[in-house]
């Protein structure tokens, strides 16, 4: 096939103009094809950055506020308990080493879906249509595999952040109601606490879009950040000597990476985040949105997860909540603000689900969008509401799912997509991006098998437990 370039004529060129004699002048020049991407650039016609519309863009602050309120989640009140399976120094070399792997994936995503911006020239994708775009683009023998590489993504990205909606709603219940049970002095049924919940949770998933819900995140982050502090607080008290806790543990170290990875894992975000900043290219760098908000993001889970395992040793709890004297009110206060600050986290997690279902929909629905739109917010939350009336211990089958669902999609389908992206253009020098992608696929089957061996032993004991009760 070839490009036909006219640089006179002002409209394309026919088919049979192409073969007529031309005056001498060589007016038609036959060129070789291009990819899209050398296309775009070389005529300078398309920048997917400057193109994009965004009816509420957010700004580079918002942004990072939605990072960390998506990553800074419940997961870290584990991380002393993850640092008691690797000891003091192990623990923070380990969770640098996590951060960076986690990091560096959804970098990886990223870049290669501004890459696929310029192939496919569009202006925005989610992490399905990055998927999909790859493989399309990519090695003939691979472009059938595009739709089951979409489906899968998509099925997965459900899946997981509405099995954690219904379980932040009993995260949420849980919490106030061991602060009720212990001022009340009485049992209280935590299905009820998940009913009078179903009207707030439905106002903030009518939280239009990612702008109006950044003063949102801000104030999770605020709770969250007050409930962490008073934790501190209780953390510095009394503590041992170094020497007394183990430094250096090899032996459970799977089972390190396997909490620190889920907590820290937000895969699901990122594109959502990326496609309504209004910098976009701000995202990545050295000292772009994504970097920011992880370091900060790193520093926050050795310092819990050290002092934590430093305080309390082997007696340290699954969350480190559990540790703390439920009969004084600052404890107390501890998980009010946390319950608070999952509350408010709700919406952004709802987002990931909501996006998903909406692309689906969507073009069936231009009669009366808005209305549907919030038909189906409602409809979604309900669900999620009734799953965790219906199943108060699902926690432990969402480890499963998130173990299963966060290894595959946080680390293995983001390599894949960088190697497929980059197959026609080599893997560099030595092959090193080849390599590295091997190394970081090895790590993601190790937390799928660690991960799953974990939420299984939980499930057992959950059932077991209560088993024994009747």
């Amino acid at each position: 096939m070839v490009n036909v370039i006219d640089g006179s004529a002002k409209h394309a060129p026919q088919e049979m103009e192409q073969f007529l004699p031309g005056d001498g002048t060589n007016k038609y020049k036959i060129q070789p094809r291009k990819s899209d991407a050398e296309q775009a650039l070389a005529n300078n016609d398309f920048d997917p950055f400057t193109m994009r519309e965004n009816e509420h863009p957010t700004t580079d602050n918002e942004t990072l506020t939605h990072l960390l309120k998506a990553s800074l989640g419940t997961g870290i009140l584990g991380m002393p308990f993850a640092f008691m399976y690797s000891g003091l120094v192990m623990g923070i070399i380990a969770t640098i080493f996590t951060a960076f792997i986690c990091t560096h994936c959804s970098y990886v995503l990223v870049k290669c879906g501004h890459k696929l911006y310029y192939k496919t020239r569009r202006t925005k994708m989610t992490f399905a249509e990055i998927a999909e775009a790859a493989f399309q683009k990519g090695p003939k023998s691979l472009r059938g595999f595009a739709p089951v590489a979409k489906f899968s993504i998509l099925f997965g990205l459900f899946l997981t952040y509405f099995g954690t909606c219904s379980v932040y709603t009993v995260i949420v219940a849980k919490n106030f109601e061991q602060v009720l049970v212990h001022w009340l002095g009485r049992d209280i049924e935590p299905r009820v606490i998940i009913c009078i919940m179903l009207v707030p949770l439905i106002l903030i998933a009518w939280v239009p879009n990612l702008k109006y819900l950044a003063p949102v995140s801000m104030v999770a982050n605020v709770f969250m950040g007050l409930g962490l502090g008073i934790t501190f607080y209780y953390l510095v008290q009394d503590l041992p000597p170094i020497e007394e806790r183990s430094l250096f543990t090899l032996s459970t170290l799977p089972a390190f990476f396997s909490i620190t990875i889920f907590a820290m894992e937000a895969i699901g975000v990122v594109m959502p985040l990326e496609n309504n900043m209004k910098t976009p290219k701000n995202f990545l760098g050295i000292c772009g949105v994504l970097s920011q908000g992880m370091s900060g993001v790193t520093l926050i889970y050795m310092l819990l997860g050290f002092l934590g395992y430093l305080r309390y040793g082997n007696e340290t709890g699954e969350s480190i909540t559990l540790n703390l004297p439920i009969e004084e009110w600052p404890a107390q206060a501890v998980k009010v603000l946390i319950a608070l600050a999952v509350y408010c986290t709700f919406g952004l997690q709802f987002f990931v689900c909501l996006e998903i279902v909406w692309d689906a929909i969507k073009e069936r629905c231009t009669k009366r969008p808005i209305f549907v739109n919030y038909v189906l917010r409602t409809v979604l939350v309900t669900a999620a509401v009734v799953l965790a009336i219906s199943v108060p211990t699902i926690a432990p089958f969402m480890g499963l799912i998130g173990a299963f669902c966060f290894s595959i999609l946080g680390l293995i389908f983001p390599v894949i997509i960088e190697l497929v992206v980059h197959w026609d253009s080599g893997f560099g020098p030595g092959n090193w991006i080849l390599w590295k992608n091997i190394i970081i696929m090895l790590c993601g089957v190790g937390a799928l098998i660690f991960g799953s061996l974990s939420a299984i032993q939980d499930i057992m004991k959950v059932y077991s437990g209560s088993t024994e009760a009747q």
